[in-house]
């Protein structure tokens, strides 16, 4: 019978994950809650315990557990834009990535060649960052990687400890109680290969879910997000549409979000009348604006981060760390300044410096290719 940890119950959550990092350093093997179920693991540096998740060699490949998409870029150097996306927008949570390519190149080229051979299956790994406390604690603390397998059965049968104990017997030593998952259904499994991807073991993640993630999101920056990035917001939006044949509505269908915000922003305010006076004179609208702060959950889902100056992009850094993508000024030779509290000639100026540098922009994200 494997030992039992009551997640729930226990007066030291500490203690559940000091004891569980120490089991898995001493090569014994762990059950622990997910949101879709239990998952039996081990440490990669145990190939004992990893031989343990499968009962057979038939039982499929395995998972590595990973903190986040920078961890995931360790393991998996040439994952491309759109695999770094979803990592971004989809984890922590219910969704394992199956990823080709370069694997062989990252960290799975240290591990001994029984845990590589289990983990990595003709050139692919699965990576996943689970949601639930316990487990991302455990992946603070242990040195080394996580391997594991989920326990499934018919139906729900893997959504608690009890029916775990049953299903892995003898292969489970500590077993993380919390109770039923919240979801009955399983993770989603999504196939990605280069810019293509594919949802190829249904779950709780829907595939149109998905596929609304995976929109390029250019988002720019300024202070208040009442002048400079709302009219770069729209007048980007306009010349994306006209250079896709499409309406602005339609951007998100072909590919792409375009929003903005602003790093000492207040949530609510509308854009200035100057500078939506200076968008209907290109043909967008800003009458429905209004600002919102940049938080970090918005920063990490960007694919282009772009200020209007050096000192947003100081900003960014100083309040979130690293992020993924490095931002940038939409003038890379200059700052675009601030026209608050100036005449309608000094917006009309700012618009058309906006307008001048969206055009080397829009190239580099239409064709993915950045200008030399």
């Amino acid at each position: 019978m494997p030992q039992v940890l009551d997640w729930q119950r226990v007066a030291d959550p500490h203690a559940v994950i000091h004891y569980a990092v120490q089991s898995l350093r001493q090569g014994r093997t762990v059950a622990f809650p997910t949101e879709t179920g239990y998952a039996l693991s081990a440490s990669g540096l145990a190939p004992e315990a990893v031989r343990l998740l499968r009962a057979d060699d038939n039982g499929g490949p395995l998972t590595l557990a990973v903190r986040g998409p920078a961890e995931a870029r360790d393991w998996a150097p040439a994952m491309s834009p759109l695999a770094q996306r979803l990592t971004r927008r989809l984890w922590p949570g219910p969704v394992t990535l199956l990823l080709e390519g370069g694997v062989e190149n990252g960290l799975a080229s240290r591990l001994s060649e029984e845990v590589r051979s289990r983990l990595c299956v003709n050139g692919t790994l699965r990576l996943a960052a689970p949601g639930h406390e316990a487990l991302r604690e455990v992946l603070r603390h242990l040195p080394g990687p996580l391997v594991f397998a989920s326990v499934s059965g018919e139906g729900d049968e893997a959504a608690s400890a009890e029916r775990v104990m049953r299903m892995a017997g003898e292969r489970v030593d500590v077993l993380v109680d919390d109770g039923p998952s919240r979801h009955a259904r399983p993770a989603t499994v999504v196939a990605v290969n280069r810019d293509a991807w594919q949802v190829i073991e249904p779950g709780v993640v829907s595939a149109e879910d998905i596929r609304q993630l995976t929109a390029c999101l250019v988002l720019f920056l300024c202070t208040g997000n009442t002048c400079r990035s709302p009219l770069a917001e729209a007048l980007c939006k306009k010349r994306l549409a006209d250079r896709l044949g499409c309406t602005i509505e339609e951007l998100p269908a072909r590919g792409f979000q375009v929003q903005s915000a602003g790093v000492s922003a207040a949530g609510g305010m509308p854009a200035a009348t100057e500078a939506a006076s200076v968008a209907r004179g290109y043909g967008a609208d800003l009458g429905a604006h209004r600002s919102q702060p940049l938080t970090p959950e918005l920063a990490a889902r960007a694919d282009y981060l772009v200020g209007m100056t050096s000192s947003h992009l100081r900003a960014v850094t100083d309040y979130f760390g690293h992020l993924g993508v490095t931002p940038r000024r939409l003038d890379p030779a200059g700052d675009i300044a601030d026209p608050i509290g100036c005449a309608q000639p000094v917006y009309d100026e700012c618009g058309r410096q906006i307008w001048r540098h969206l055009e080397g922009f829009l190239a580099e994200i239409v064709t993915g290719e950045r200008p030399a």
